[in-house]
């Protein structure tokens, strides 16, 4: 298939392979059609307060609440406020045994992960600083038990998420969380509530035929990718802790029949919530009774996560046209609970906007796996591009019908969206006119916020989508590494008009092995490009720092991670360190820093590497 066809953001590719969807609300739909048809919906925001996904703030876990005059607690003088166990339904039984749990929103369950000289491998820092927890409680001899699960922590009261969720399309029933274990609820000196989860813990009663264990390979993947997608301004859940547990875990890596023992790990990740579309999900698909377990969580995560929207009035004037036929208003005044989906879909939209803006692909985004909060979550075969390829997925699960392939992410988006909007209709608490309007922001939302950042990230004042769309088919064609090539294209000058031989200097390392013809394209592209550049009147220093602040020098690469495992499991653990140090400052140059930008060595393509299993 030619390259063109695979470009993500154009109307022709989504015409030619949507994920359409069926339900009884939106009978056949594609994200083409909300991007084709909805293009004047207007925009609007609820809240200066929503996590929405910025390329000059990070979010997520929000930077500006990192202070260095925080308070400085020990473990023990955490503040904890366990709301989601003191307001949800809980399962009445309280052993680990693997089953299905009706009527419940949590399970209690402690961890059981056996540890024989359990060893830090690495904290975060900013993490630690929200948490107001001082720095030298990472020293205490008896951290790695506490953040392993061997020792519990005073004041926490642990449990296990009871979800469901869609696998790759289809309905897979009951999931939740079969080894990540919530230690409980924190609230913070800017009284800010964090959840604090142990990722491999040990067993709940969701486990299914699995162990409830990690091994240090994933945990790596999962520590360090929190800490990168953060550093580069998207939202998503945080990691404090790395923490070994001195055991073996037994792991088929490949799915192969050839299991063998990895070292087991345990992951401290931190979020505002872990709550997921399939912590709906699951209880509207169980019907009945379990059917007001979706209001009575809606009801609990718009009053802790989204208060801005409990607290609106009609004095707001949130009020919309459909932009339908014999279309009528939608006042979302009326109903939180239309104004909370909204806001959930302009979040997902905003999130997976940021995710193409840096060449992330998330591997699997199952229902289970995308966050109420609009985070990225769950951290398994991820991937960033190297050589451009819209059809590029790191999960080898995927490989047959690339569902979640990195073109494909918008359109997995408002699939899943649509799930979410389906199981509020089912409870009653949105009505189809809502429901359409909330699909509809997905769509507006995305398409605004990803020609803004690609737009940003060419260096110009607005979108332009033939030139845009030129760039991406070239730099398919020509398997151009899109980290290095966006990087580099700063170094272009508007001011500038050298011979044709001498365009292309500026890009020379990213353009590799390129015949004369292909030189010829990108010498036709770089002319109109410093054409566009000249009339933006933008100098192109100031043009240069813009797009360096969006373009990073270093994200996680696949095999930057691997090279850090292999050391790991050998018992040196600096290169985890080293590598967390350069990923915190993505768009920094970090002079001597420099082998961390190359691109992927031969080596890397070997399996384990490029493309992983979920296998952890």
């Amino acid at each position: 298939m030619p390259a063109n066809r695979h470009i993500y953001h154009t109307n022709e590719t989504l015409k030619m392979s949507p994920i359409v969807f069926t339900s009884k609300l939106f009978p056949s739909y594609s994200l083409y059609k909300l991007f084709k048809f909805h293009r004047k919906t207007t925009s609007f925001s609820f809240s200066t307060t929503t996590t929405t996904a910025s390329m000059n703030t990070p979010s997520g876990l929000s930077v500006n609440s990192v202070t260095t005059d925080a308070l400085k607690l020990s473990l023990e003088d955490l503040n904890w406020d366990h709301s989601f166990v003191r307001e949800l339904p809980a399962d009445p039984r309280t052993d680990g045994m693997q089953r299905q749990v009706h009527h419940a929103c949590y399970s209690k369950v402690s961890p059981s992960v056996q540890v024989e000289d359990p060893q830090l491998v690495a904290w975060s820092k900013s993490v630690a600083e929200i948490l107001d927890l001082d720095h030298k409680e990472f020293e205490r001899p008896d951290f790695p038990l506490l953040f392993s699960g061997a020792s519990p922590l005073v004041g926490g009261f642990p449990y296990a998420q009871c979800y469901g969720g869609h696998q790759f399309g289809m309905w897979a029933g009951q999931l939740g969380d079969g080894r990540a274990i919530t230690l409980g609820e924190l609230m913070n000196s800017k009284s800010q509530r964090w959840e604090l989860q142990l990722k491999g813990a040990g067993k709940t009663p969701y486990s299914r035929f699995a162990d409830g264990l990690a091994v240090l390979r994933s945990s790596i993947r999962e520590f360090l990718c929190s800490e990168a997608i953060h550093s580069l301004g998207i939202p998503t859940t945080r990691a404090l802790s790395l923490v070994t547990t001195g055991k073996y875990v037994m792991r088929d890596m490949f799915y192969d029949g050839n299991p063998k023992d990895e070292p087991g790990a345990v992951v401290c990740r931190v979020a505002q919530s872990f709550l997921r579309f399939g912590s709906f999900q699951i209880h509207a698909a169980r019907g009945k009774e379990d059917l007001e377990i979706v209001k009575v969580l809606a009801d609990y995560t718009i009053r802790h996560h989204f208060p801005h929207i409990e607290n609106m009035s009609k004095s707001d004037s949130l009020s919309f046209s459909t932009g339908q036929e014999n279309d009528t208003a939608v006042d979302l005044t009326s109903n939180k609970y239309a104004a909370w989906v909204v806001e959930v879909a302009e979040r997902t939209a905003s999130l997976i906007a940021s995710w193409q803006g840096v060449g992330f692909t998330h591997g699997v985004m199952n229902t289970d796996n995308m966050s109420v909060l609009g985070l990225t979550i769950d951290y398994g075969p991820f991937g960033f591009l190297d050589a451009f390829d819209p059809s590029y997925t790191p999960n080898t699960t995927d490989l047959p019908g690339r569902r979640y392939c990195f073109a494909n992410q918008p359109d997995v988006g408002v699939w899943n969206i649509a799930q979410f909007i389906s199981t509020l209709s089912s409870a009653k608490l949105i009505n189809e006119k809502e429901a359409n309007y909330a699909l509809e922001r997905y769509g507006t939302k995305f398409m605004d916020y990803y020609q803004a950042i690609m737009a940003k990230k060419v260096g110009l004042p607005k979108y332009n989508k033939q030139l845009i769309s030129k760039l991406l088919n070239n730099m398919a064609v020509d398997k151009v590494d899109y980290t290095n090539f966006f990087r580099l294209l700063s170094n272009i000058k508007a001011d500038s008009t050298p011979l044709d031989e001498e365009l292309l200097g500026p890009l020379k390392a990213a353009l590799l092995d390129i015949g004369q013809e292909r030189k010829e394209a990108w010498i036709s592209w770089v002319r109109i490009y410093i054409e566009e550049l000249s009339g933006s009147g933008v100098p192109d220093e100031e043009r240069k720092a813009s797009m360096n602040s969006v373009n990073p020098k270093f994200i996680l690469r696949n095999y930057l991670c691997q090279s850090a495992i292999d050391m790991a499991e050998q018992g040196d653990f600096e290169e985890v360190r080293r590598l967390l140090k350069v990923i915190e400052s993505p768009y920094d140059e970090q002079p001597g820093m420099e082998k961390y930008a190359q691109v992927p060595p031969a080596w890397a393509n070997r399996p384990g590497v490029c493309m992983l299993s979920c296998s952890s």
